[in-house]
């Protein structure tokens, strides 16, 4: 293998060594329990707390006490969706989200279905952007909870957060928002943009997996999480990981602090990427907003091929990179997400996200699309269906 290229950032990213520095002190030197009461407790809490300010100041938070740390994303917008809805079931049983979530958001409000609470899962355009006219449509007076994510993990589009925000709160429902995919490429003011919930995940941003965080406005009314101990405001019980803790603040602090030079780095590079692929690949199509969209995740379609088999070819060639959303991998159905886009189980199943990282050069880039019509030619003269028709 002649070569190994990273190009599935939106699933994981590495530890930066700026965070792992952060981190190793707390393995070995400040490694008490930030609960304790003693000094060594209170040095681990103070790593805790300046980890919760960091976090606080880069959403502008109005105060630290309003970030609680979870295991990640996916257990993040568990409790921000089961939270609010049992908390809030005295004034209606009502929840409004998308048809493009990630799957965390969407089993979710399918459990609560399950015990009795409505769901309405909002369609989206061929961008796949919500459109507030049918959010206004589906508000009604049962509607306690409006959940829209602020970056789709598979096609990269920016949704209107702060105008979805403000539907919410003129109709007096609550607003989350999973930021996941949105921290890191997006500035976020979670006071400007009305935001009162939102969930946040340290791996996509150079941090450490297995933490993650909750912004919690306060005066909200959610359900604690885990009972157990006082820790996070006794609303999630467990010992604290601090070392994944400070890892996080300052994976957010770094992800902040670089963000403007990052994204003009990555969007350089996606352009290029795109002209160099539609280019030489014919009957290519790429999803998404077209402008509206992060930079480092771009998501293609490839007609008369599988993408499965696109996929394992890259990888044959040391290039790594996604049929879609790394927590659905193991499935064999075509993209719930493409498909809200309007596209046929063929074109969504010969599909690919190519999501870049900071360290990507133009060198790799031109390795990849190498590589990468090499294989498509490859597929399609073995393809059953070619130029449109299918082979006898």
């Amino acid at each position: 293998m002649e070569k190994r290229i990273y190009l599935d950032n939106a699933a994981t990213t590495y530890v930066s060594s700026e965070v792992l520095n952060e981190m190793l002190p707390c393995f070995n030197t400040i490694y008490g329990n930030s609960s304790s009461l003693h000094s060594f407790g209170r040095d681990a809490m103070a790593i805790v707390d300046r980890a919760k300010d960091r976090i606080a100041k880069a959403i502008n938070a109005e105060k630290s006490n309003e970030i609680y740390f979870t295991s990640g994303g996916t257990e993040a917008n568990n409790w921000a969706i089961k939270g609010i809805a049992y908390a809030n079931k005295d004034k209606g049983n009502h929840i409004i989200t998308s048809a493009i979530e990630h799957d965390s958001i969407i089993e979710s409000c399918n459990a609560l279905r399950r015990e009795g609470f409505r769901v309405t899962f909002l369609p989206v355009d061929e961008n796949g952007l919500v459109n507030i006219a049918d959010l206004m449509h589906f508000i009604d007076k049962e509607t306690i909870l409006i959940s829209i994510m602020a970056v789709n993990n598979e096609i990269g589009t920016i949704q209107n957060v702060k105008a979805i925000a403000k539907t919410a709160h003129e109709n007096g429902i609550i607003f989350h928002t999973d930021a996941v995919q949105g921290i890191g490429a997006l500035k976020f003011d979670v006071q400007d943009m009305e935001i009162d919930l939102m969930s946040m995940s340290a791996h996509k941003i150079y941090g450490p997996k297995g933490i993650g965080a909750l912004y919690i406005r306060n005066g909200i009314k959610i359900e604690d999480l885990i009972d157990g101990g006082n820790q996070e405001r006794g609303k999630r019980g467990g010992t604290t990981n601090v070392p994944a803790i400070a890892g996080f603040g300052k994976a957010v602090e770094i992800a902040n602090r670089d963000l403007v030079v990052n994204q003009q780095k990555l969007r350089a590079i996606r352009n290029y990427f795109l002209e160099q692929v539609f280019e030489k690949i014919p009957n290519v199509k790429l999803n998404g907003h077209p402008l509206q969209k992060i930079q480092g995740t771009v998501n293609l379609s490839f007609d008369f091929i599988e993408g499965e088999s696109l996929l394992m070819l890259l990888d044959m060639n040391g290039i790594a990179v996604s049929t879609g959303s790394a927590c659905t991998s193991g499935s064999l159905e075509p993209s719930h997400v493409l498909k809200a886009l309007g596209l046929s189980n063929e074109l969504a199943q010969g599909s690919i996200r190519f999501s870049f990282g900071k360290a990507i050069t133009k060198k790799e880039v031109d390795y990849v699309v190498e590589k990468l019509v090499e294989s498509v030619e490859k597929l399609r003269n073995i393809s059953p269906i070619k130029d449109g028709k299918r082979k006898n």
